[in-house]
């Protein structure tokens, strides 16, 4: 599985944004979908996930402004962001889980990644 992110830019605090994970190969929809964020001199942290089922988990930082979606036709996975702050700021990564496993919030449970894409919130 190939996953390719795009979206990313600057935008003020308060505004939104929505990021799209483009996936290759025809197994997508058995994969749990996750995006992760990697803010500069701080570790990759979860921010969603989206099972096949279409259950979706949040972080706490994020619930109630990020929405995670995902449309299996097409092979993508999609993350609105609004009321967008200035500690949102990151380089996003998509991410790919096999199903056929527990996929969670651990980096390490999941298979494949995406280059990301930078999302810059300014104050």
């Amino acid at each position: 599985v190939q996953l390719q992110a795009s979206g990313g830019g600057l935008v003020q605090a308060g505004g939104s944004l929505r990021l799209s994970c483009a996936a290759s190969g025809r197994t997508f929809s058995k994969y749990v979908m996750g995006w992760f964020r990697q803010a500069p001199g701080k570790e990759r942290e979860f921010v969603t996930r989206i099972r096949s089922a279409m259950t979706t988990d949040y972080a706490d930082s994020v619930k109630g402004r990020f929405t995670i979606s995902r449309d299996n036709a097409k092979n993508t996975v999609y993350l609105q962001m609004n009321s967008l702050k200035p500690e949102d700021t990151a380089i996003y990564y998509c991410a790919a889980g096999d199903g056929s496993y527990y996929v969670g919030r651990d980096s390490k449970e999941y298979n494949y990644w995406g280059q990301g894409t930078l999302v810059t919130v300014s104050s």
